[in-house]
Parts: structure tokens; sequence; C-alpha cells
């Protein structure tokens, strides 16, 4: 299939470097306060890092100063240790659903073969090679069936997996992703986490914005807990603690000790309590 060989190394990736280096970074908006100070972090090949923090925490700045949609105030942002600049074509993102306009006329065929335009480059059609790696994505993924569907017409879960779809067409080595458990149900959720794992299972780097703190210890290698600056990066069972989850909620998340257990109770969007577990 064309996606295996997709996936391959490149002459301008180092793998001895990390996938996503971020030092010393400091973003905002025009107007505003820096939404994020200081942060710097690192992400290996094929590593998988939730980001979680409070509403306004700065996770999206964040997202869109490393995919080059933000422009960012100070430090640096390299990928395989190349500067960001000359790298972004290799960092697929995908926005908050609310970002995007489900009313455009485009098919799930048309929105994959969207990420193949930095290859194909201005003002030129899309090749033979181009639509066959669309139609091996979109096999790989289990999207084939959908290709001809227009995006008004999908679920919640479908539309993320297409995103992530358009990112891969871009021959991404680090993947991008925010919030995309947020508004879809368990099936759907189900749905992304297998989606997530193909994409590990080709070496592809995830950073990846979440409120559902009961799946980060059980999924993801690293958790960087933000809230206008780090507050703690590394593996769940140390980051994951009382203390840190106190400094980055407040106490809008109780979080109680219980042996080894971590508890977590929030209220969900029909008033249930929600509880997790490390």
């Amino acid at each position: 299939m064309t996606i295996l060989r997709l996936q391959q190394p490149t002459r301008d990736r180092d793998r001895e470097q990390p996938a996503l280096r971020v030092e010393r970074l400091s973003a905002g908006y025009p107007g505003n306060r820096q939404a994020i100070i200081d942060v710097s972090f690192t992400v290996e090949s094929g590593e998988r890092v939730a980001v979680i923090g409070p509403n306004g925490a700065g996770k999206s700045t964040l997202f869109k100063a490393i995919v080059g949609v933000l422009p960012f105030s100070a430090g640096h942002i390299s990928i395989h240790g190349a500067d960001c600049y000359s790298s972004h074509i290799h960092v697929g993102y995908v926005p908050q659903q609310s970002a995007i306009d489900w009313s455009f006329p485009a098919s799930v065929f048309d929105v994959v073969l969207m990420g193949r335009c930095r290859h194909i480059g201005w003002f030129r059609l899309p090749g033979k090679d181009d639509r066959d790696i669309v139609r091996d994505i979109l096999v790989h993924l289990s999207l084939d069936k959908l290709a001809d569907r227009q995006i008004s017409e999908l679920s919640g879960g479908q539309r993320r997996r297409v995103f992530i779809a358009r990112a891969m067409a871009q021959d991404t080595s680090v993947m991008v992703l925010d919030e995309p458990f947020l508004g879809v149900d368990q099936h759907a959720e189900q749905e992304i986490i297998e989606t997530l794992d193909i994409l590990t299972n080709h070496g592809i780097s995830i950073l990846l914005s979440t409120h559902h703190l009961e799946e980060t210890a059980l999924r993801f290698d690293k958790l960087l807990i933000l809230n206008g600056k780090i507050l703690a990066y590394g593996a769940p069972a140390t980051v994951m603690t009382p203390e840190n989850l106190t400094r980055a909620f407040g106490g809008s998340l109780p979080v109680f000790a219980h042996g080894e257990q971590l508890l977590m109770f929030s209220k969900d969007k029909n008033g249930g309590a929600l509880r997790g577990h490390r």
C-alpha cells in the first residue's frame, strides 16, 4: 500500500533528534496578555503525549504556535531537528471541530486530497500518485466507503477521522489534535482511539489535548499539564498526582488518593459523575 511508503524517513528528518522540540515558547494574541509563557518540552518519535489543563490554559495557543497558525513572541520550535518554519509540512493539524465550516461543499475524498496541496504545489492539479495515496489512507482508516460522502453528512467521529486522514496525506511525522474527543459519543471515541493506534503503528508522534483525564493514564506515554506555563511533564504515573491536578484545576476537579489509585470526580454534560482511576 502507498501509505506504507508515505511514512518512511525523508532526507530532511533527523531521526536522532526529537520529533518535536519546544524551547522557552511564549505566545498570545494581539492586544492580550501572553497565553503561554516559557514553555519547554520534547516529544520523541512515535510517542503519544496528552496535554491537559483548564479552559483558557493555553492549549489551543500552544498548538497553533506549533503548526504555524499563530506567531510566537519568544522561543524556538523544531521538528526532527529542523526549524519549524522549514518543516511545518511534516506537522499535521486537526483543529477543534467548531473551527471548521462543515457546510463547505466537499466530499471526504476531496478533503483528504487537500492534505496533498503542499506536495502538489500552487496552480497544479493532483496526479495519480496523490490520488493513490489518498485512496490508501482512506482504506487504512476504514473511510473508503465514505469517499464520495459530503462532509456535512458525517457523524462527529467520522469527521475527526477524515481530518486525521487529511493530516496523514501531508506525509506527517507529528500529529497535533485539539480536543478530538469533544462532543462525540462513546462509539466515536473508540473509533478515534483506534485511529490513533494506527498513527502510532506508523511511527507518527501524537500531541493531543483532552479533558478526558481517565484516558490519559492508560493510552498515552506522557502527560503535560498546562496552565499558562508547564506545571508538570512526564509519565502519567508520576505526573497525575493530587498536588499537580489541584494546582492546575483548583477546586473544580476534586481529586482523592486511595491507596495506589487516583480518583477524580467531575460533572459530565448530563450532570452525572465521572470517575477516573490510576
